[in-house]
């Protein structure tokens, strides 16, 4: 590729990327109910290891008048330019295990051009599998766990994670191009679409980010610190449960979303995962058994107390 045809300029870190790394996902930009993209952005470069590989040029990709810069003004005078930023990280989890991070914006422009780049990345880093999420606002209580759409070629996620199956044509964002892209080619690609409760969508929701962080999880393996998060999320439950408790149509709301949500997982051949091999529940005494072989097998700072499993 001509290097004046590039739509990213590459740093000092580029010659360090180890081949075979797994890819992960994350822009913000069309659909980001809860804000669980830009939260998890925000997280991984804040709590992570990282450093850039490559930039992406956002007077090619971005509409500044559609996403406009931020600026600091400090009484009569601009003291700090804050642009936007669409980059490729080399990143590092709580085990040191290093991986791709993909994040910032949804580009504005020359899709077909930005994934082409994108793929021929992932070629010269002999990615291994790719992991994308964004979020959707479903009408669904905040009081039952955040579900799953699984697409991609990734059939073990798919049977074990994906909670809504739709037969449907919705609007593409450029991910979706991408896992396209990489289906055709056979390569490992799983999206997740995580469903947001619709009454949080313009929200900042904590359990947003949760759910994506244990996605990525789930497909990729990386142990990503969670206590921060798990923390402003109980906060944020306990914030919504005060308002709901104090307004008789909330509590209509809410009481028929859980009872469609149960009806419909009733009917999900999704099992729970404290059912046993047998299909019955397991005895309090298992329970915290298995509790107590779970956290005495924990690595690095990620503990989690039996409340965090509420």
């Amino acid at each position: 590729m001509n290097e004046t045809d590039r739509l990213y300029q590459t740093t000092d870190a580029f010659g360090r990327v180890p081949s075979g790394l797994d890819l992960v996902v994350s822009l913000t930009g069309f659909s980001d109910a809860g804000s669980a993209a830009s939260q998890f952005n925000e997280y991984a470069l804040g709590a992570l290891t990282s450093e850039p590989v490559a930039v992406f040029d956002n007077d090619v990709l971005l509409d500044y008048r559609a996403r406009r810069p931020i600026i600091y003004f400090n009484q009569d005078h601009v003291s700090d330019y804050s642009p936007a930023k669409l980059q490729l990280s080399l990143a590092f989890d709580d085990l040191q295990q290093p991986f791709l991070l993909l994040t910032g914006y949804e580009p504005d422009f020359r899709w077909d051009g930005f994934i082409a780049q994108v793929l021929d990345l992932m070629d010269q880093f002999e990615v291994a599998s790719t992991t994308w999420v964004h979020a959707i606002p479903m009408p669904v209580p905040h009081t039952r766990p955040i579900g799953v759409t699984v697409s991609g070629n990734r059939s073990d996620l798919i049977e074990s994670m994906s909670v809504w199956r739709p037969h449907t044509q919705v609007p593409a964002n450029v991910l979706h191009l991408l896992e396209f892209r990489l289906a055709a080619r056979g390569a490992d690609v799983s999206g997740f679409a995580l469903l947001i409760p619709h009454y949080l969508a313009d929200t900042e929701y904590p359990s947003a980010a949760l759910a994506a962080i244990d996605s990525i999880s789930a497909a990729t393996g990386l142990i990503l610190p969670t206590d921060s998060l798990r923390e402003d999320g109980r906060e944020f439950v306990s914030r919504i449960d005060e308002q709901v408790a104090g307004n008789e149509e909330l509590q209509r709301l809410v009481g028929t979303l859980e009872e469609r949500y149960d009806t419909y997982m009733e009917g999900s051949a999704l099992k729970s995962p404290l059912v046993d091999s047998e299909g019955g529940l397991p005895s309090a005494d298992e329970i915290a058994a298995e509790l107590e072989k779970f956290l005495a097998g924990r690595r690095g700072g990620d503990e989690r107390r039996p409340e965090d499993w509420r």
